[in-house]
């Protein structure tokens, strides 16, 4: 007796081999390069860990799988590989970086149900008016302003509820998924821009002013005024650049955002004056704020998150219920797969090697044009810091910056500030992800306005290098 497949078996095999082409493609390549040669200059687990990364950076371009699901194919394969052992990668998935992004976005929740993102969003209105065009420029702008001081992981999760309850009191007669992302990319990226300002702004920044100051030979010192002289331009110019590009890519649907106002309007006039809960909702989240800002060092920003969730959860404030269905529990495992991701090229050598190949390949140009080490510098980080955390970057190609020629003040610098330029996925920074997590804009959202916004700060960042800096130096005593 011959044995047939039923031809509707056969039909739904086709028919998923085709929906999941890429996948298959990728897990053949990924099984290849596992059993070919690897280059003596890196490590067995380095090996493994660059196909690993080019596995996680196919599957997020290509969006085969969900992706939390690249999350838990990292662990799996970081130990599958050799990479690590089990006890390692479940370390490496939980640290005070993921505590962070889960505390926010519980916190986010809190504040969403105590109404008092409307009453935020109705207030930047009233700075900005109506005008759609003015009021991105205005998320963008108090974004990056904020940002230069408080970190942007905090802005983010501060702005995200007033972002959305703007494109929520938007008109529903027709979609406006180009008005939604032009809201929240203002928010993400204006916090990324402005995050360079100051030394405060970031983990990136203070890693940076510590390799001056134990590599270099000179033991360069920069005051927290002479890097806002130095990069605040790059703020300036950012924010502004980001704003227009934002508008270039995402047009959007309607140019006024009347209807919203109105609607801020009734709902802020039925609410009233503001509420017993609502001011200390308002009291805690600055409370956490501060503590975030005086407090960062001794106990880390996901501590000081969780326990701002911890207060919100115990005064009754929110319920767990509502937390636990409101949280995007999935992009928080995201964020600890890439969080893992980076620690362990870090850890094996990948990203050494990635640098120090890049930098053998680009030698001989090196030597002959002065240019040549601060494009490199730029490209390599930018090329980094999508991969993995931005402090992460810096910590790692840091040191090979200050010593690839060029003056170790301009080389830092720029290494700093391009770490910033993370633009092209949502695992990249946190403000990617915290606006991942809303479920409105999608992964291609963030290449379609990154490579742009990515050129114009290159663009921007070189200019500033080769005429900015040279001037200041010349009228100060920075060194």
């Amino acid at each position: 007796m011959q044995f047939k497949l039923p031809d509707e078996l056969i039909r739904n095999v086709l028919f998923w081999i085709q929906e999941k082409r890429w996948l298959l493609i990728i897990v053949f390549l990924g099984a290849l390069m596992y059993h070919l040669p690897y280059p003596d200059s890196i490590s067995y687990a380095g090996y493994r860990t660059l196909i690993l990364g080019l596995i996680v950076i196919s599957l997020i371009i290509t969006e085969t799988v969900p992706l939390p699901a690249v999350a838990l194919l990292i662990a799996v394969l970081e130990v599958a590989f050799h990479i690590a052992p089990a006890a390692e990668v479940a370390k490496t998935y939980m640290n005070d970086s993921v505590f962070f992004i889960m505390g926010s976005l519980m916190m986010a929740v809190a504040i969403v149900h105590q109404g008092l993102d409307t009453r935020l969003a109705f207030g930047i209105i009233q700075l900005t008016g109506n005008k759609v065009k003015h009021i991105v420029l205005g998320f963008t702008c108090i974004a990056a302003l904020l940002s230069s001081f408080i970190g942007e992981h905090t802005v983010v999760a501060m702005m995200l509820p007033v972002g959305l309850s703007l494109v929520r009191n938007c008109s529903h007669q027709r979609p406006i998924p180009n008005l939604t992302a032009l809201i929240l990319f203002s928010i993400a990226y204006g916090s990324t821009v402005g995050s360079i300002g100051t030394p405060s702004g970031g983990a990136r920044n203070a890693i940076m002013l510590e390799y001056w100051r134990t590599i270099t030979d000179s033991g360069i010192t920069l005051t927290y005024f002479q890097w806002i002289i130095m990069a605040y331009p790059m703020v300036i110019v950012g924010m502004l650049g980001t704003a227009f590009l934002l508008q270039m890519v995402f047009k959007p649907e309607i140019k006024r955002m009347d209807t919203a106002i109105r609607r801020l309007k009734i709902q802020v006039a039925h609410k009233g004056n503001i509420t017993g809960n609502e001011f200390l909702t308002i009291i805690i989240f600055i409370i956490v704020l501060l503590c975030w800002i005086f407090l960062n060092e001794r106990f880390g920003l996901g501590i000081i998150a969780i326990g701002g969730a911890f207060i919100y959860l115990a005064t009754g404030l929110v319920e767990w219920k509502q937390v636990s269905k409101n949280t995007n529990w999935g992009v928080i495992l995201l964020f600890s797969g890439a969080i893992s991701l980076g620690v362990q090229m870090k850890n094996t050598g990948t990203a050494l090697w990635i640098g120090n190949s890049l930098m053998g390949q680009f030698s001989t140009l090196i030597d002959q044009f002065s240019l040549i080490p601060y494009i490199l510098n730029i490209f390599l980080t930018t090329l980094l810091s999508n991969i993995m955390s931005s402090s992460g970057t810096v910590a790692v190609l840091g040191p090979i910056m200050l010593n690839m020629g060029g003056e170790p003040l301009y080389m830092g610098m720029t290494t700093a500030i391009s770490s910033a330029f993370g633009y092209f996925s949502a695992i990249a920074a946190p403000a990617c992800m915290i606006i991942y997590s809303s479920g409105l804009v999608k992964i291609t959202d963030f290449l379609k306005a990154g490579w742009r916004i990515a050129i114009m700060s290159i663009i921007t960042l070189l200019i500033i290098y080769k005429f900015y800096w040279p001037l200041i130096i010349s009228f100060t005593n920075f060194k």
